[in-house]
């Protein structure tokens, strides 16, 4: 029950969407909603079991099992266990961990590392959950955090903020509370505390590994947000309206560049679960269209990556500022997050997924010299066109012989509008959680969560998730 008072008569957006976290039911969310939410989170949890594999998760669990002796929850795919916040730490940076996951890229933000870890923490934890409850609790973390995202408009991540650090506390907060079944009170309290905690700069897609942990690190904060408020423990009840220290106003350079009505616009009407797109290519989301129209290209004139002369992409500014710059060899994450580098990746191996990213081919000179040649400018036509068509690209390849092919690409494989095919989903996920888990284990994890609304106890798919020994 809403209970408005002088402190909260200010805050009509941030009780909306508490509002809606701590009323959702199972029955309200629409069939295709369901059956999307459950790709999605096999989409996830595929990312993060071949995500727990890369050397940067490994530093962390490493770290974490020296310094924390809980040993409750499961860091997926591995035998290890952690306490609960160190484990939605971890796990969110395994389906960060190696650019597989899902995107909203109208919110700019990765839905899945941020509102799963926190959520199956708790339920690994002994917080028993059904099947219903947890799909519920989980659409709340995936329409919450997009939401957020609109709000603040592709300016955020433009002026160096990592939406998925600093939106994706909301996601977390979100899917725990209403795990935890708070009222609309304490889950403001919820959004309140993860908010205050949200950070992460941008400058870390040059090659920090800490730009895999961003995720973790805002599914660890949103999970304490939750935990806290159900037990009394107050945040910022405006974390939103707030004109001084508000997150809009200081996460933003000026009042015009964020929209409050976003936050709840619709919301229970329009869906952005149906929103996020799901990738087929180990790099940033921003490279995906260039990607496409690169591959189009290829297939229609058959050239090689010896007969390109030249590559040329027009983009938007925030694609430019984000995956434009000029490669230099600095680890995987450098290499996953630059368009020269990915286009030059794709030309030579025949593909962008899992196998062709390595740390020996971040130096390649082959690579290098063909990504030398991929230019990436800002068109400000296509600027123009808004945050929603922020991924759309015009590419020209010139060949050496003189020959010039163009091709423009808006929507990329694999998004909202053009989504993938349950067979080509559970295709991706079967690959990627080979790389840590036993065929039978994966096949059983797939049909859990694929028929997850049917469980009375989620603590299977928690059960299923821990490795032990690897694949066989």
């Amino acid at each position: 029950m809403s209970t408005t008072t002088a402190a909260t008569a200010t805050n009509p957006y941030t009780r909306g969407l508490a509002a809606f976290v701590a009323g959702l039911r199972y029955e309200q969310i629409p069939d295709d909603v369901r059956h999307r939410i459950k790709l999605l989170i096999l989409d996830s949890l595929g990312c993060a079991l071949y995500g727990v594999r890369m050397e940067w998760t490994r530093i962390l669990i490493d770290t974490l099992t020296g310094i924390d002796a809980t040993r409750t929850c499961s860091v997926w795919g591995t035998p290890a266990k952690l306490s609960s916040p160190h484990a939605a730490l971890v796990n969110g940076t395994s389906v960060q961990g190696f650019e597989l996951d899902d995107v909203h890229r109208y919110g700019v933000l990765h839905v899945g590392a941020v509102t799963l870890p926190p959520l199956l923490a708790l339920i690994d934890s002994s917080h028993k959950l059904d099947g219903r409850t947890f799909l519920t609790a989980a659409v709340a973390g995936y329409e919450v955090g997009p939401r957020v995202g609109m709000c603040m408009g592709q300016e955020h991540i433009g002026q160096g903020w990592h939406s998925g650090a600093t939106v994706g506390v909301f996601s977390a907060a979100a899917g725990a509370a209403r795990a935890l079944g708070l009222d609309e009170r304490q889950t403001v309290h919820a959004l309140g505390i993860g908010g205050t905690q949200a950070a992460g700069l941008m400058a870390a897609q040059y090659g920090a590994m800490v730009k895999r942990m961003h995720a973790g690190r805002a599914a660890q904060s949103g999970l304490y947000g939750a935990l806290f408020a159900a037990n009394g423990f107050t945040g910022i009840e405006t974390i939103f309206e707030s004109e001084y220290g508000g997150f809009c106003t200081t996460f933003s350079r000026s009042n015009d560049r964020f929209d409050l009505e976003e936050l709840t616009g619709g919301l229970g009407e329009r869906w952005e679960t149906l929103r996020i797109s799901l990738k087929f290519y180990s790099c940033v989301a921003s490279n995906h269209t260039t990607l496409d129209a690169v591959r189009s290209l290829r297939d229609k004139h058959k050239f090689t990556a010896n007969d390109v002369e030249a590559i040329n992409v027009a983009a938007s500014h925030v694609t430019v500022e984000h995956a434009g710059w000029t490669y230099e060899p600095n680890g995987l994450v450098a290499a996953q997050l630059n368009l020269p580098f990915s286009v030059a990746t794709l030309l030579i191996e025949g593909n962008a997924f899992v196998d062709e990213y390595t740390e020996a081919a971040c130096t390649d000179p082959a690579r290098m010299a063909l990504a030398k040649r991929v230019t990436v400018i800002e068109d400000p036509a296509i600027t123009a066109l808004g945050r929603e068509r922020r991924h759309y690209v015009r590419v020209e390849v010139v060949l050496k012989d003189g020959r010039r092919f163009n091709e423009t690409c808006e929507i990329a494989r694999g998004s909202d509008k053009n989504f993938a095919s349950d067979a080509d989903v559970i295709g991706k996920f079967e690959k990627l959680a080979a790389a840590s888990l036993p065929a039978g284990k994966v096949r059983e994890l797939r049909d859990a969560v694929l028929h997850v609304d049917e469980l009375d106890d989620t603590r299977t798919i928690a059960a299923l998730l821990a490795g032990g020994g690897g694949p066989k």
